[in-house]
């Protein structure tokens, strides 16, 4: 419980540091935004991946419009019997208003109850939060058919050329490659600002959360998948390697882990879901330079960096990837709407010595799933070569992407 002239407070203060903050460079995420339909559209996403900037240019086109913020020490009280006195505070403060902004909600046990009663009155939200599962509970509980999701990611590369005011070009991508695109890590160039990033996300959201007792484990299994971002694991290996008494406990570690939005798990391909589901996986990071700042050994394979790279490209348009395996390997096949829609190899540089090896497994995927077209995504190479029936586009990533 929260009395009322402190919730007017914070609610006064905060409103001034959202209308005084930095507006940042438009995210293309800004056109799927749209509060005139009754429905609550949800944008979650990795802490500091710009959710708040987002939320602001949204406000910005608003005239009236209800905001908090709930990750405010101040509102450690706050339940959801509040919400009523929120709601008071804000008309009286700002008159009458169709739009709520909250950031960060899952922080509010049973939210989505004051939520689901002001979208009956037609009233439209836009609602931020860092923790992928404990939205979805929620959502799923009671706003199941009225909620609309969008996923912010760092900056892509064609935003960081925004905010750096350059052309794409293989120098301008080299350096996105390795610094990412965490927008206070691109003002400041500081790699301690990634390494407490991590921390704060692995206690804040994880730790503390889930009140786990093994912290320095998943502290340490955390800096172990981002030096192995682009590889295959398994739970068994990694209970082994960690002495985990429980491989439900690694299995959990890495839901939490996805949760976050720290890590991204992808199967290997098989028409059978039984088979995807007890086969080893490969990992990839939400970020380069998160991982380049925590993991020395990641920056070390240049190929494993682009490989990275790409998965997040392709991880911002699609949500069903997977990596092919049979003779040879695939590195990315797409699934949409049902249907493999593309096949997609990634090498840094494509020369006699893997050549072969890379053109292989990328017909064999495309013989199985039957593609005609694939590609090859590399630094800075562009080619097409016509095999049989099948043609194979060699594209330079940093066209690709921009």
């Amino acid at each position: 419980m929260i009395l009322k002239e402190t919730l007017k407070e914070i609610v006064i203060s905060q409103r001034n540091d959202l209308l005084s903050s930095d507006n940042g460079i438009e995210r293309g995420e800004l056109r799927d935004i749209n509060l005139n339909i009754p429905y609550a559209t949800i944008l979650s996403g990795i802490r500091r991946s710009g959710k708040s900037t987002l939320l602001h240019q949204v406000i910005n086109k608003m005239p009236v419009f209800y905001y908090l913020n709930f990750e405010d020490i101040r509102l450690i009280d706050f339940e959801a019997s509040d919400f009523e006195k929120l709601d008071n505070v804000f008309h009286e403060e700002y008159g009458n208003s169709e739009d709520y902004f909250f950031d960060e909600i899952q922080n509010v046990d049973k939210w989505e109850i004051f939520v689901r009663s002001r979208l009956d009155k037609k009233k439209h939200f836009l609602i931020t939060g860092s923790n992928a599962s404990m939205l979805s509970k929620e959502l799923g509980s009671r706003l199941t058919g009225r909620h609309l999701d969008i996923e912010l990611f760092p900056f892509s590369y064609y935003e960081f050329l925004l905010l750096e005011g350059k052309k794409a070009s293989p120098q301008t991508f080299y350096e996105y490659l390795y610094s990412g695109g965490f927008p206070e890590y691109l003002k400041f160039k500081r790699e301690f600002i990634l390494r407490e990033l991590l921390m704060d996300i692995l206690q804040r959201d994880i730790i503390l959360r889930y009140k786990i007792r093994e912290s320095k484990i998943l502290i340490d299994m955390a800096i172990y998948l981002l030096t192995n971002t682009g590889r295959e694991f398994s739970y068994h290996k990694i209970k082994v390697l960690f002495n985990l008494g429980s491989i439900n406990t690694v299995i959990s570690f890495i839901s939490y882990l996805e949760d976050a939005y720290l890590f991204f798990t992808v199967p290997r391909f098989y028409y059978s879901m039984k088979k995807q589901l007890i086969n080893a996986k490969k990992i990839y990071s939400i970020d380069n330079g998160l991982a380049a700042a925590n993991s020395v050994l990641f920056s070390n394979d240049r190929g494993i960096v682009l490989e990275n790279a790409v998965f997040l490209f392709l991880r911002r348009k699609y949500r069903e990837i997977y990596y092919f395996k049979e003779k040879h390997e695939c590195d990315f096949v797409i699934k949409d709407k049902n249907s493999i829609i593309m096949a997609l190899q990634v090498t840094y540089l494509l020369n006699d010595d893997n050549k072969e090896r890379e053109i292989n497994g990328l017909l064999e995927a495309m013989s199985e799933l039957s593609l005609n077209e694939g590609y090859i995504i590399t630094y800075n190479e562009e080619d097409e070569l016509n095999i049989g029936n099948k043609k194979i586009s060699i594209v330079p990533a940093w066209k690709w992407m921009s």
